[in-house]
């Protein structure tokens, strides 16, 4: 081999190393959006993810060359140079994002895909030693895992047939009895108490963490479920119409809970009508399979959902507080509850935890769990419903509700070395949820005799509601809150403007980093400080690929 073929060679090598590490954090990216091709390009066009350094430093190579000569073994040797030190500051989405990237069976085949196309480009880079050449294939990156994933899709599809077979085969055979939860928040939590308190009483499995999708939850079935198993809780998550009905296609629900309709994921949905139409979609699957609907009241406010539980009052139960609603036309006071309904009666935070009190079919329970957040109270009577419409006694509800474990990342109370609290909400996303949380805070601080301190970058995929949504929210940081730290301020401008519109004197500090925040809290936090740590953005919503 020539020296020449060796420099080559070397280049080649340096570059797709790089290459790979830059597409995984691409791919880390697009993995987090369930591979969908058209979200990637959309977050590649908002946050203008061009590669700047690797490429100015090209072109200046480039311009260099324009006005001296010099012999492609050394213009070889200064890229293998560029592409090493790249790849050795380039980070790793395995290590150093915050949602680890996992390089799963199907991400490896997309990575292979879109390295073998990277290849092409390489060689071509190599055979010419022009450094303005290799701009061309660092910045079609992005776009090369795109149409290695597209390339592959016909046999994901085929993959994805063969798995979802199995798994339908696999529960139809084992049969057990189906819960299946949605709602725009609070499905996770519902499924996380129902699933403790069932656990109790029968072996019982669980879709873990936030899987939701077709694909996530076929995984469950033919990696998890057991024969011993009488009861699998699965967890529905809506990415626009017909994503509940074809999830209810794989796992027929005997019973259903709708735990909320809000603004979560409105960008995807546009309107809360679209919302309820796709949630609702559940109700229709478990009337059909002549199961019980347990919804939450305010589900039941809009034309839809109220059409559909007056056609089938015996397939619905509705959890709520009893409060009388005015109806503008007819000036009628009415109540979405009816007489065979759960009514809430209260919800109590205290420093130990939440106390719900309840009555149901004439009888009043007294329901006590760990967790933090007034809309515990909620999610409490919705898994209390269902499992006495299941069988179970109350008094064995209530024993295992009292051991309820806190709920990770889910306003998950942290007791630290030095004394101070940490309020842990990190994947908490939605308003009712970021107010509860606010709540416990100053309950907690107040218990303390401490400072209430909030970091949060706000709520994402609000859609039209962002900006209404946040300035609300800061506007109630100001009365709650003794410090407020923003984490990427540009996001939220309106809730930075409701927080000072309110003049109330507190503290406000801002960042482009959570990692900034955090360096701000060590350095000034005192040990009986109470810090919630309210929702924490996804990778793909922060600019993490500075390059």
């Amino acid at each position: 081999m020539s020296a020449e073929i060796a420099i080559q060679f070397m280049t080649m090598l340096a570059f797709m190393v790089f290459a790979g590490r830059r597409l995984m954090r691409y791919l880390h990216i697009l993995q987090q959006d369930d591979y969908d091709n058209k979200r990637l390009l959309s977050w590649m066009f908002r946050y203008k993810v061009i590669d700047k350094r690797i490429s100015i430093i090209l072109l200046l190579l480039a311009a260099g060359l324009y006005f001296t000569e010099a012999p492609s073994s050394a213009v070889n040797t200064v890229l293998f140079l560029i592409f090493s030190i790249a790849y050795y500051t380039e980070s790793d989405p395995r290590k150093a994002a915050k949602k680890a990237f996992i390089l799963t069976t199907r991400a490896r085949r997309i990575l292979i895909a879109a390295m073998l196309y990277t290849a092409l480009l390489g060689l071509v880079g190599v055979y010419f030693a022009q450094p303005a050449f290799w701009i061309i294939p660092v910045q079609l990156l992005p776009f090369i895992l795109i149409i290695g994933n597209l390339t592959l899709e016909p046999y994901e599809t085929m993959i994805q047939k063969k798995f979802y077979s199995e798994a339908s085969a696999r529960l139809s055979e084992l049969n057990p009895t189906v819960i299946a939860i949605t709602g725009s928040y609070g499905k996770t939590s519902v499924k996380h108490i129902l699933g403790h308190i069932l656990k109790k009483n029968a072996p019982t499995l669980v879709t873990p963490g936030s899987v939701n999708t077709l694909m996530g939850i076929t995984r469950i079935i033919r990696e998890q479920l057991e024969p011993n198993h009488r009861y699998f809780i699965v967890e529905m998550g809506a990415y626009g119409p017909g994503s509940i009905a074809s999830l209810c296609k794989l796992t027929p629900p005997d019973y259903g809970i709708i735990s909320s309709i809000g603004h979560a994921h409105y960008e995807r949905f546009k309107t809360l009508d679209t919302v309820v139409q796709a949630k609702f979609e559940l109700a229709e699957a478990v009337i059909a399979n002549r199961g019980t609907m347990i919804v939450h009241e305010k589900t039941l406010k809009f034309r839809h959902s109220q059409s559909m539980r007056h056609k089938n009052m015996d397939s619905f139960i509705a959890c709520g507080e009893p409060v009388q609603i005015k109806d503008p036309k007819s000036a009628q006071e009415y109540s979405y509850l009816t007489p065979d309904d759960l009514n809430i009666i209260s919800v109590e935070q205290t420093p130990m935890g939440i106390c719900v009190v309840i009555e149901w079919k004439e009888e009043k329970y007294t329901l006590r769990a760990p967790l933090y957040g007034v809309h515990h109270g909620h999610n409490i009577a919705l898994a209390f419903a269902c499992a006495m419409t299941l069988g179970m006694d109350a008094k064995d509800i209530k024993t295992a509700l009292a051991s309820t474990p806190q709920i990770t990342h889910r306003l998950e109370v942290k007791q630290q070395v030095d004394g101070s609290v940490i309020i842990d909400d990190a994947f908490n996303s939605n308003p009712p949820g970021f107010r509860s949380a606010m709540h416990v805070m100053r309950i907690l601080a107040d218990d303390r005799e401490g400072r209430a301190i909030l970091v949060t970058p706000g709520i994402v995929e609000l859609g039209e509601k962002h900006d209404e949504v946040h300035r609300t929210l800061g506007i109630l940081a100001a009365e709650v809150c003794d410090i407020v730290i923003v984490v990427s301020p540009a996001r939220i401008p309106t809730f930075i403007e409701g927080f000072k519109n309110m003049d109330s004197g507190k503290t406000l500090q801002q960042f482009e980093t959570f990692a900034a925040a955090e360096r701000w809290l060590i350095k000034n936090k005192r040990n009986t400080d109470v810090i919630l740590l309210e929702n924490d953005l996804p990778d793909l919503y922060e600019r993490v690929l500075r390059i």
